[in-house]
């Protein structure tokens, strides 16, 4: 089966000179797949936008009518980390867009990406950390809400902590967080997940996927999952600016086909969101996230046509 996955030409927004958010990744990702036949023109989805019913399954009426008319107070853009604009609204909505289209594609044809997403430090009612709308928990209540997923689970392997993902589950025995992340890194007031797994700081690339293949067995059997959200951070590579791990190309390429082969292995399907990147060299970061493609590509490419992943509910 070729690889679904969606981008959108919103993901990319004017920011201020000098802002650290490397915002044009996500254009130079999109360039990349296309030029080297990873995802054919005919299957990359633009995404639509999220509807306000959508994002209110996982975010207060408050937070998300105030975000879309530019009303939030300063402090409370300040902690998004963006200026508010009415781009930075189109791109919020059609980046949960993508996340929510990606999840649907992965129950029917066991992968599919979102070149974008893996906003997991937005909260029901507020964004911060550069997220605004929290787009993996969009796309599970929506799986949900459509019946073609009852439970799930988050492999969170961006390098920082997904705490506004933990605090919209938390209580919630449908869906399991789990997040491996730098311990001495953002966010510094943390929400507990079902599984937290703290790195220090240097860790390479061997002790790091020792402790990511004893967790994952753990993980999927606890979990019971019909669908697994996969966040594909880049910021855990070596040459990171805010990542502190030191993972090289390789480490995170085994990483992932790591993470896939687990969620194969017991017939899960999988949607991909690329997360986050640093990269002091922003071709370091598409490269990441080039390869997170490639071997997602690779496991489509096994996937016989027809079949039905195992574990959907009735």
């Amino acid at each position: 089966m070729p690889l679904l996955a969606w981008s959108s030409a919103a993901y990319g927004i004017a920011l201020p000179a000098g802002h650290r958010f490397p915002i044009e990744k996500y254009a130079l990702l999109r360039e990349r797949v296309l030029a080297l036949g990873l995802v054919a023109p005919e299957h990359l989805g633009d995404p639509p936008r999220a509807t306000r019913e959508e994002l209110l399954r996982a975010h207060t009426s408050e937070y998300v009518d105030a975000f879309d008319a530019g009303a939030l107070d300063t402090a409370a853009m300040r902690r998004i980390g963006f200026p508010w604009s009415p781009s930075l609204v189109e791109r919020a909505h059609r980046a949960v867009g993508g996340t929510i289209a990606a999840a649907r594609a992965a129950i029917e044809y066991g992968v599919a990406v979102n070149l974008a997403g893996g906003t997991h430090h937005a909260f029901p009612g507020h964004g911060e950390g550069f997220c605004v709308f929290n787009d993996v928990a969009v796309a599970v209540r929506a799986l949900q809400h459509e019946r073609l997923a009852d439970r799930a689970v988050i492999i969170d392997l961006d390098v920082h902590q997904g705490n506004g993902t933990h605090a919209i589950f938390a209580g919630d025995r449908s869906v399991y967080a789990f997040s491996m992340h730098g311990e001495r890194n953002y966010p510094f007031t943390r929400v507990a997940g079902d599984l937290d797994i703290g790195l220090p700081d240097g860790l390479g690339d061997d002790e790091y996927l020792a402790r990511l293949a004893a967790a994952l067995p753990r993980v999927l059997a606890d979990a019971r999952p019909a669908v697994a959200f996969y966040l594909a951070g880049a910021d855990a590579h070596e040459g990171d600016r805010l990542g502190r791990l030191a993972l090289t190309f390789d480490g995170l390429a085994r990483r992932d086909a790591m993470v896939l082969e687990a969620c194969r292995d017991v017939g899960i399907p999988v949607a991909i969101t690329v997360a986050g990147g640093y990269g002091r060299d922003i071709a370091d970061t598409v490269r990441v996230h080039e390869n997170t493609v490639r071997i997602a590509r690779d496991f489509a490419a096994l996937r016989e046509p027809g079949r039905t992943p195992a574990h959907l509910p009735a």
